[in-house]
């Protein structure tokens, strides 16, 4: 087993998994707080790395693309604090940290883990019910449904209409976008029967992000409902068709016939003797030899 304790979290290995536990320093991000611990199971990690740096250095795992629901909901896009897939190590735990990372890096190889992607999620998302409030209102899910609900710095426009409740069957997707300098975020829920392009601002079917430390919590609500979605990589499924009715099933083919073109030739000769013989009469040597014309 393989372990490194510091401030910002533990990691565990025990050959399988990795056992990522955040740390109860203040500087740890809300978001790795309220996720909790984390499993990794060895078959979703694609790699891991340890960079070195003047007074800190970093562990960083780097997941196959589609393992994990909150990666697929933020697109790559979640602060380093804030994601839980890196731990801050402190200088004098350099040797510990590198430890790791081969023992990962062997298990990887002696499991052979493909580097492709995956077709369905290897993580589980984050647990609910879920209810995050961050810029213009409050993202709830219960396992079901979304409730979005707003506050007085909402758009008036987006306000007016009341609380949103939206049927998981309905959401199509779920997109999460931080702040990014002026650039506002925005958790926003792509609904089938009303799609739009209206800036989050005005969208009833999304929070506008800006730029706050409680933001990336929503990214937790991005990625539960991201997590009971249909995977991306999964494809359309291939509808099978029903087996016809025993009465409307078409008749087997023929079985091919036993004689060949040749055989059929031998046989028009050996009547054609029979008949110069004597054996066949006029009538019976016809009817046999348009028998056997029939089957060339």
């Amino acid at each position: 087993m393989a372990e490194i304790i510091q401030r910002d979290g533990t990691w565990t290995f025990d050959g399988e998994a990795l056992r990522l536990v955040p740390g109860h320093d203040k500087n740890v991000s809300p978001l790795r707080k309220t996720l909790g611990e984390v499993t990794v199971p060895l078959r979703a990690l694609a790699a891991v790395s340890f960079e070195h740096g003047k007074k800190s250095g970093r562990l960083r795992l780097r997941l196959r693309d589609g393992a994990d629901p909150l990666l697929q909901a933020t697109g790559g896009k979640l602060p380093d604090g804030a994601d839980p897939y890196q731990l801050t190590v402190e200088a004098d735990r350099y040797g510990v940290a590198e430890y790791v990372v081969d023992e990962v890096r062997t298990a990887l190889l002696l499991e052979q883990v493909p580097a492709s992607a995956c077709t369905e999620y290897v993580l589980p998302g984050p647990a609910v019910p879920l209810s995050v409030s961050a810029g213009d209102g409050t993202a709830s899910f219960d396992g079901e449904h979304v409730r979005l609900e707003w506050n007085w710095k909402t758009e008036d426009a987006k306000a007016s209409a009341g609380p949103r409740l939206l049927a998981l069957a309905d959401i199509a997707a779920v997109r999460w976008q931080p702040a990014v300098g002026l650039e506002n975020g925005c958790l926003r829920f792509v609904v089938r029967s009303s799609p739009t392009k209206a800036p989050p601002k005005y969208d009833p079917n999304s929070i506008e992000l800006w730029g706050f430390k409680k933001d990336p919590l929503t990214a937790l609500v991005a990625a539960a409902v991201q997590a009971r979605l249909p995977h991306p990589g999964a494809g359309p499924a291939t509808p099978q068709e029903p087996a016809p009715h025993p009465a409307l099933a078409p008749d087997p083919a023929p079985a091919p016939p036993e004689d060949d073109h040749d055989a059929l030739l031998r046989r028009l000769r050996e009547l054609g003797e029979l008949h110069r013989a004597g054996v066949l009469t006029d009538e019976e040597f016809t009817a046999a030899k348009g028998a056997v014309l029939k089957r060339l």
